[in-house]
């Protein structure tokens, strides 16, 4: 056995391992890493047993901490002492066999620097740095420094270095080594200073965890693995920040809140004790640092996975406070976290939903705004996310007086109408929640700002109706879109087609105007038409300004005049509108511009002219949908909707059609369609069916000879025998598309006349109204009959006579279904007598005069016009309607308005104070559509100041509406229109006596 040979080193001898010569400063470099690698060997095969081999190498063990190796340059020199240095706190454990205490700082320090060398995992040495961090690691060596006073700048610089060599090239064993050195500190020492634990924490801000993810992960295992440690020390580091407001104590102070916000995501617990110092500063005075909080709580309350307000619902409460608070800027923060909120934590919705409501009015705009994009984000996401009462917020500010907030609420109804209702993403339980907003969208037709018409006709094309759907798909979303819409949005349907339909008049007589001669009169003319298209687009100013400029463009372009005559052609396509669209807008583009408001109002026109959904091809589409509903082979009960409900709404959405668009419909196809439905039992359907043919057949008799010979005999028969309103529209459509309407109208003249003779009221109500609207359509051919037939019949046997004995119950008013079949053939009566002196226009004859006398009679109570024990109440409540709307008809016409006397025209407008209530309701009406149409003459409007003396405060309400509205139309008529001054007389407001109800 070979000996070790002993070296003196000063007082004591130095025991080298067997072929280890002594090791000095004396030798080259490469003979110590040499002689040091076999010292290595030795420690690394030595264990705590060998007692014998750890006095005899003790010397050596001391020997290694010299300054010559613990200064020595050569990095792998240092490499190798400092695994030699670990093998010895390992053999030696517990107690180390260096006493100094300044010895041990500078060993560790050492160690420590040598630990950088785990950054390059691809150098040759790497393994060995490997080693001494799991020796360290294992034996937990680092604690020996827990005994020097000054062990924390140890522990510092073993964390920052270990922090800043941990890289993605790393495997698992490292990061566990790295964990298991730092752990032990933590969680056996006496605490975690400042310094050190800023150490950590530093790798979690933003800046830090960017540039190095993996010291990030590093940092966020070891506090999940010391949490219940080191959770005291952060306390007490934000309460010290927070609280006592000392930044000084740490560098990160400035980021506490991205800390909290870091901590809490890796484990709520380490924040156990912070979180009531945030229900401190949420109250604090100062509103940026509430609102600095405000951002960290959204953040914590909204994350995901957090179950934070369920776990602090005292800070919960708090935080819910701010939606609240004074401070805009937080109230704002507040909304915006509500969103993420109701994605993450729908349970929390109901906690959200009162302070949404609240902010929902508030007096900013801009949260206001947010509050409808906190709900729409969450709907769109998932529709059961917000409830029926967050709806119910965006269903209001499409009323809000901002229109900023108003199109944030009506796209955002629109968005969620399209996936939910349209492409029916969540379901048909799901499309029923939000069936309401197809007609709240529509009902904003009605308000008065341009804007929102021009966005709901947007959103209509886009959305409800997207134009860019092939035809037939097109066209199925607006037959059971139509189906499915209220009474009030089928109006407002109706009256977007008929506004767009008059722009596109107005732009083709504007048109027309620029292919005559120039002229003053014509410049006046096109300046009245470019005035009044201004109008029906934005910022009316600016509107004046474009289209005076696009007109003069169109003056000089011919090739842009043809593309906009090509446009609003009757016979234009939904697709050769949009190429003429495009091209139109192609020549006014400006390459060179970024923004051009010149263009951006154009297409503003455009949009609203353009035939985007209705063509020839959509009329047959909807035709054929038309028929499947009649034959029981469509989806209307997959739709929500019953094929009769199918049937009648079709039609009447053909019908409304018929007047905007009545060249698509010129097809042998659709009108056999349109035959098959004056067939069938529904009255509706059938006069919808008629109003149709009046409206679109005037080519029928030239074209299509086959349709003409099977159309007039069912005319014949519903002008006959029809309900009033079909034979209306017979009558009305036989005079407008037969060249030989006076021998189709005598034709059905004479049955008509000898059908009067019935006995039986029911049976004369048809004739009355088919011989009144012949009266008004061909007065001169059938001057004479109809003369003897209101002297002989209508005035003397039927207003002068009554057959049967009225309903004796005392009320005043009945229901349509109640009324006797006398008295409706009485009010059809009275109809006709107006309608023959409309189509007479003659007032020196005696039968305009005898009639007003005849109708003023009837407007008083205690007459003898008839026998009053035979006629009740309610049935003279209806005469008394009828007779004060004859008297307004008439008095629409100039020839009959002169010879209306004073008294004639009291008892006329004192209908408006009728003891029934119904009557005065319904007379308004009536007199508020004749007067906004300024088809009445002036002193009418007086009639409304009656309305102060009304016992119901809605009908006072209503009549200062009607008067304000006429007042306001007929200002802008003098406005747009020059006129004499007796023109002016009869049509401003300050001439007539209205001044009771203003």
């Amino acid at each position: 056995m070979e000996f070790p040979q002993q070296k003196p080193a000063g007082d004591s001898k130095i025991t080298y391992p067997p072929g280890v010569k002594e090791i000095t400063d004396k030798i080259s470099n490469d003979e110590v890493v040499k002689r040091l690698k076999m010292v290595v060997k030795t420690f690394m095969d030595m264990d705590q047993d060998s007692e014998e081999e750890k006095q005899q190498y003790l010397n050596l063990a001391l020997h290694l901490a010299s300054e010559f190796f613990l200064r020595n340059p050569n990095k792998d020199v240092r490499l190798l002492v400092a695994c030699c240095l670990a093998d010895i706190f390992r053999i030696y454990a517990p107690e180390a066999p260096y006493t100094s205490h300044d010895k041990l700082k500078d060993i560790f320090l050492f160690i420590t620097r040598q630990l950088k060398g785990l950054e390059d995992t691809k150098s040759p040495q790497f393994n060995r740095y490997f080693y001494l961090l799991e020796n360290l690691a294992w034996v937990k060596s680092y604690n020996i420094c827990f005994e020097l006073e000054d062990c924390n700048e140890i522990f510092i610089q073993l964390f920052k270095t270990l922090f800043s060599v941990i890289n993605n090239s790393h495997n698992q064993k490292v990061q566990m080594h790295m964990l298991d050195l730092m752990s032990s500190i933590i969680m056996e020492g006496d605490g975690v200073t400042q310094e050190l634990l800023d150490t950590i924490l530093i790798n979690l801000i933003p800046a830090h965890k960017n540039l190095n993810k993996q010291a990030y992960d590093l940092a966020k295992t070891l506090l999940k693995r010391t949490v219940q440690t080191i959770e005291t020390c952060i306390a007490n580091f934000f309460n010290q920040v927070l609280v006592m407001g000392k930044s000084s104590v740490s560098d990160l102070s400035e980021h506490v809140f991205d800390l909290i916000q870091e901590l809490f995501s890796i484990d709520p617990l380490l924040l156990t004790s912070v979180m009531p110092q945030l229900e401190f500063k949420l109250k604090s005075n100062d509103g940026e640092e509430r609102l600095a909080v405000v951002k960290l709580l959204a953040k914590l309350f909204g994350a995901k996975d957090s179950e934070l307000a369920t776990q602090n619902r005292p800070l919960w409460q708090c935080f819910l406070g701010r939606f609240n608070d004074i401070h805009v800027p937080v109230r704002l923060e507040s909304v915006k976290f509500a969103s993420h909120c109701l994605m993450n934590h729908p349970d929390l919705a109901k906690d959200l939903t009162e302070f949404l409501k609240v902010r929902s009015h508030d007096p900013e705009e801009a949260i206001r705004h947010d509050v409808i994009v906190t709900i729409i984000n969450a709907g769109k996401k998932d529709l059961n996310l917000v409830n029926d009462q967050l709806l119910g917020f965006v269903r209001e500010r499409t009323l809000d007086k901002r229109w900023r907030v108003r199109k944030e609420a009506m796209m955002g109804l629109a968005q969620l109408f399209k996936k939910y209702c349209l492409h029916h993403e969540a379901g048909k339980e799901q499309a029923q929640k939000i069936s309401w907003i197809k007609d709240k969208l529509l009902h904003i037709y009605y308000q008065n700002s341009i804007d929102d018409k021009l966005l709901v006709e947007k959103i209509f094309a886009q959305y409800m109706v997207p134009h860019s759907l092939d035809t037939e798909e097109k066209m199925k979303c607006l037959y059971y879109l139509y189906a499915c819409l209220d009474t009030n949005a089928v109006k407002a349907l109706n009256e977007m087609w008929k506004c767009q339909n008059m722009l596109r008049g107005l732009v083709r007589e504007l048109l027309d105007l620029h292919k005559l001669p120039v002229s003053e009169a014509n410049n006046t003319s096109m300046f009245g038409k470019l005035m009044t298209i201004s109008k029906n687009l934005p910022d009316a100013g600016k509107a004046q300004d474009f289209m005076k400029r696009f007109n003069q463009v169109l003056g000089e372009d011919e090739k842009l005049r043809v593309q906009l005559e090509t446009l609003i052609s009757p016979t234009c396509s939904c697709k050769q509108a949009e190429l003429c669209v495009r091209e139109i807008t192609r020549k006014l583009t400006f390459p060179k511009q970024p923004t051009n408001p010149f263009l951006e109002m154009v297409k503003f026109l455009l949009e609203r002219i353009a035939p985007v959904h209705i063509d020839s091809e959509a009329i047959s589409a909807l035709v054929k949908l038309l028929n499947k509903s009649i034959e029981g082979t469509a989806d209307d009960d997959e739709e929500g909707v019953t094929p009769d409900t199918a049937i009648r709404s079709g039609l009447e959405l053909l019908k409304v059609l018929s007047f905007t668009h009545p060249t698509a419909f010129h097809s042998a196809e659709t009108y056999e369609s349109l035959l098959q439905c004056l067939k069938m039992e529904d009255d509706k359907v059938a006069e919808a069916a008629i109003q149709i043919f009046r409206n679109t057949g005037q080519k029928i008799e030239t074209e299509l000879q086959q349709i003409r010979s099977t159309l007039i005999p069912v005319l014949h028969q519903k002008a006959k025998r029809g309900t009033p309103h079909q034979a209306k529209q017979a009558v009305h459509c036989i005079h407008a598309i037969f060249c030989n309407k006076e021998v189709q109208l005598a034709q059905i003249f004479e049955p008509l006349s000898r059908s009067l003779n019935a006995d039986v009221p029911e049976q004369l109500i048809t004739p009355l109204v088919s011989l009144g609207h012949i009266s008004l359509l061909a007065p001169d051919q059938f001057a004479s009959p109809m003369k003897a037939i209101v002297a002989n019949f209508i005035v003397k046997d039927l207003l002068m006579n009554d057959r049967s004995v009225g309903n004796k119950n005392g009320k005043l008013w009945t229901s349509d279904e109640e009324v006797s079949a006398e008295v409706l053939a009485k009010v059809q009566a009275i109809k006709l007598l107006v309608r023959w002196l409309l189509g007479m226009k003659n007032n020196q004859s005696k039968s305009a005069n005898s009639t007003l006398r005849l109708l003023s009679a009837m407007l008083v109570s205690e007459g003898d016009l008839t026998e009053q024990k035979k006629i009740s109440k309610s049935d003279m409540s209806r005469l008394r309607l009828a007779a004060g709307g004859a008297i307004m008809k008439l008095a629409q016409e100039p020839v009959y308005h002169d010879i209306i006397t004073p008294e004639q025209f009291q008892l006329c407008g004192l209908v408006i104070n009728d003891e029934c209530y119904q009557v005065r309701q319904i007379f308004a009406q009536k007199l508020h559509l004749a007067l906004v149409k300024l088809l009445l003459p002036l002193e009418y409007l007086a009639v409304f100041s009656l309305c102060a003396k009304d016992p119901v405060k809605e009908r006072r309400a209503h009549a200062r509406q009607c008067l304000l509205k006429n007042i306001s139309v007929r200002r802008e008529y003098i406005k747009n229109n020059p006129l004499t001054n007796d023109k002016m007389l009869s049509l401003v407001p300050a001439c007539s006596s209205t001044s009771l109800l203003l």
